[in-house]
């Protein structure tokens, strides 16, 4: 299985398992986490959510071949498996946690914005390489990261796409805390189980007072992006990319005003 499941002491645990292809997440992938979620949601056995990887990663983001055969849903008005979960995501009244080791491309580093917690191994990097990719920012990320970290901050990190390591992610009040490898995900683990023994109605209501009208406002963001992103995916510059990707070269957007 790509994405494991467990439920166990009031925590659901969602773990990416695709380690031969560095976690990278399918259209099948994104529907099993969506569906997870949204049993969790009227599931009173669940309490809180952890969301993890593997040791030596968290995700490399879209699985791009994958990606490709399924770009034409993000046009032709089928909600796409990847917009399901995250919109779960979004809509999730129950706390979610996210321990994270290794590297988080792409969405691995959006999802992020959408968890109560967020927990980081000393080896974990960040990226969010959508402008390298021809591409805009995705799921109201162009919203949410630069009200946590500031707009200078969110604009280097979105317009240069380029990685960033735990500490720096840590001083920009992007994550929680930083641990090493070995101790962050039993510390996550240990968070998810003091919320899971908190009651439950406190934690829901608490979630949904410090939300506000937030929950709305990402839902008509991630519309807003994912109408330019739909079409930035057609473009001759986001072709470029993918083609120099699977070429296994630098991709040349000279060419393109």
């Amino acid at each position: 299985m790509d994405i494991l499941t467990h439920k166990e002491n009031g925590i659901l645990t969602i773990s990416f398992n695709r380690p031969e292809k560095k976690n990278a997440i399918t259209a099948a992938m994104y529907q099993t986490m969506a569906d997870a979620l949204r049993e969790a949601e009227t599931d009173s056995a669940v309490r809180a959510i952890l969301i993890t990887g593997k040791p030596e990663i968290f995700t490399a983001g879209n699985d791009l071949e994958d990606f490709m055969k399924n770009a034409a849903k993000f046009t032709d008005g089928t909600v796409p498996s990847v917009y399901q979960f995250m919109q779960a995501l979004n809509e999730c009244g129950k706390p979610v946690i996210a321990a994270v080791a290794g590297a988080a491309v792409g969405i691995g580093t959006t999802l992020l914005m959408h968890c109560d917690l967020v927990y980081l191994a000393d080896n974990a990097k960040l990226s969010m390489p959508f402008t390298q990719l021809g591409l805009c920012p995705e799921f109201a990320s162009s919203m949410i990261f630069q009200n946590i970290v500031g707009y200078q901050r969110a604009a280097e990190k979105l317009m240069l796409g380029e990685a960033f390591g735990a500490q720096e992610a840590l001083e920009m009040g992007f994550v929680n805390k930083v641990l090493p490898l070995e101790e962050m995900l039993p510390y996550a683990q240990q968070q998810a189980a003091k919320l899971a023994a908190l009651p439950a109605a406190s934690i829901r209501v608490t979630k949904r007072l410090m939300k506000g009208a937030q929950p709305q406002a990402v839902a008509s963001k991630m519309m807003e992006e994912n109408q330019h992103f739909a079409a930035m995916l057609n473009a001759p510059e986001a072709k470029e990319a993918f083609m120099a990707f699977f070429q296994k070269r630098k991709p040349d957007f000279k060419q393109f005003n």
